[in-house]
């Protein structure tokens, strides 16, 4: 039977990426000086609209202090593929989009230079018709908040677009 799904709360989003935009929640590690904090950021934010996490070690999703988080938590390509993953798993979950097809509370992924993507802003405005001049992002490492992504210089751009998340488990599995 298919895991039900919980919609995923765009404005909880919004209000924690304006909130936190330019300062550091202290309930999460700050991963500036340690390759970034934009993806971490990100993360906080899809959490703070969904409420759930996936505490599978390696392929989960999760946060619970410095030194114990998933890979995906704050790694961009890991954060992808968890996001965009096929199979239904707790936590919130999402697909590759285009430009047109973003919301805002959904992501958008840079390729500066290099085979990786590097960098995961957070939509916080779609102007219409979606144009990079006025799509407009929150992101940690260079701290931003209503930046126009036209102002970024990237080789490669994808768009994130979050469908909702599947619940936590209801109660622990029981033994024998």
């Amino acid at each position: 039977m298919p895991l039900p799904v919980l919609p995923y709360d765009r404005k909880a989003a919004l209000r924690y990426a304006h909130r936190w935009a330019y300062s550091r929640n202290p309930a999460y590690y700050d991963y500036e000086n340690l390759g970034g904090d934009c993806t971490n950021f990100a993360s906080q934010c899809l959490y703070a609209g969904t409420g759930v996490m996936n505490f599978t070690p390696t392929f989960g999703w999760y946060y619970l202090d410095a030194n114990q988080k998933s890979p995906s938590w704050t790694g961009v390509p890991y954060f992808y593929n968890f996001l965009t993953r096929r199979e239904e798993s707790r936590g919130p979950f999402g697909v590759e989009t285009d430009m047109e097809g973003i919301e805002p509370a959904d992501f958008v992924q840079l390729r500066f230079r290099g085979a990786t993507f590097g960098h995961t802003p957070v939509v916080v405005s779609v102007g219409e018709p979606a144009t990079l001049e006025n799509i407009l992002v929150a992101a940690h490492s260079y701290d931003a908040d209503w930046r126009p992504l036209s102002t970024y210089f990237f080789e490669e751009i994808r768009f994130l677009h979050v469908l909702g998340a599947y619940p936590p488990e209801l109660s622990p599995p029981s033994g024998p």
